[in-house]
């Protein structure tokens, strides 16, 4: 049985290469799939997590955290990016114990605003909106105690001006767990599918698959939790090869060239994002977050500027029955991006109302 697992594995990951170049941005359609789900998501870093509790966001973009713990969970999140466009989710996770998995389903959009539409001199002709959208619905389950796997699919729509689009993906998950080590191991295939219906007949475009390996560890003497993504593991070089970034000549106008290994050492740092979530309280109430994405802050550093691109910092509270989340991400010197979420669980309404009929 572990030989399966392990040739299932290495089979999925053969199939799922692509091929070898370098830049990972602007090579897809519905990038919106790779936007955080929430605040949470976005303080933690913004890819896959491994860790199991009752935030039903998780499931977005690692549908093995699915857990009974999410059962009547709610969530909804907006962010606010430059440019004034919108970006939000809405979450719900239902366990169903005579099926014996946790379903969840949800709805994200994008609203890029409206723009100007100008003919090739630059005459006003009008104007026109552009926005995106995509439902999805996933299941988890438990199929051993230290195994949970689970699927998520994707009804994509995309509106850009004149040009529609239709898209339909996949998320397929496993989570391993070992509770005595408060250890958590994901590996997630991310956005794997296909343009239904592609802006232009007969030119489909790929979309942004990510194969992505998680790691969490909660330590054992200290109410803190710390997390390790390695993401694009189909793809070795990720490099942004930026012709304005050449080093100057040395000596006898002869160029420097950065050597091997000093490349592929930061070629491997760029797939990493390093996490970490301080859970204090009773009934982990307070939470401060943090992350490192050390891809973005390469690409989006000024040079010869001190910058914080590629951290983002997150607080969560809980008052009463909801959750309130924030998180600031920081993508250039220029600005960056603010999340906020609110979550509750509507099986606590439920029991209160249980509560009082039984009262009176």
């Amino acid at each position: 049985m572990k030989h399966s697992y392990f040739y299932l594995i290495l089979l999925a990951y053969l199939l799922a290469t692509s091929t070898p170049y370098a830049q990972i941005g602007g090579q897809h359609v519905y990038e919106l799939l790779d936007l955080p789900y929430s605040a949470r998501h976005a303080a933690l870093g913004g890819y896959a997590l491994a860790f199991q509790d009752d935030d039903p966001t998780t499931a977005a973009t690692n549908p093995a955290t699915l857990n009974p713990q999410m059962d009547g969970s709610l969530s909804f999140n907006h962010a606010f990016f430059v440019a004034g466009i919108q970006h939000g989710y809405a979450a719900f996770a239902k366990y169903l114990p005579k099926q014996g998995f946790t379903a969840h389903m949800g709805m994200q959009y994008v609203n890029y605003g409206l723009f100007d539409r100008t003919d090739e001199f630059g005459q006003v002709q009008g104007d026109f909106k552009a926005g995106e959208y995509a439902m999805v619905f996933g299941v988890g389950k438990s199929l051993y105690e230290r195994l949970s796997v689970g699927a998520n699919i994707r009804l994509i729509s995309s509106q850009l001006a004149q040009y529609n689009s239709l898209g339909l993906s996949t998320d397929w998950a496993m989570t391993y767990r070992d509770t005595s080590k408060q250890l958590q191991i994901a590996l997630v295939w991310r956005n794997v599918g296909t343009q239904i219906v592609p802006y232009m007949p007969s030119v489909r475009e790929p979309l942004p698959f990510d194969m992505q390996l998680v790691l969490t560890h909660r330590l054992q003497h200290l109410p803190f939790r710390f997390s390790v993504v390695y993401h694009h593991l189909q793809r070795w070089n990720i490099l942004y090869d930026d012709p304005n970034a050449e080093e100057s000549p040395a000596f006898f106008d002869q160029p420097t060239t950065e050597s091997p290994w000093k490349a592929r050492i930061d070629n491997f740092f760029r797939h990493l994002v390093f996490s970490g979530e301080l859970l204090a309280g009773a009934r982990d109430n307070f939470r401060l977050r943090i992350s490192y994405d050390y891809l973005r802050h390469r690409e989006m550093t000024v040079r010869n500027l001190v910058s914080l691109a590629g951290f983002n910092f997150g607080i969560g509270i809980k008052v009463s029955r909801f959750r309130i989340d924030y998180t600031r991400s920081i993508y250039h010197l220029a600005g960056g991006t603010n999340y906020f979420s609110l979550s509750t669980n509507l099986q606590q309404f439920t029991r209160k109302r249980r509560t009082l009929s039984m009262s009176q």
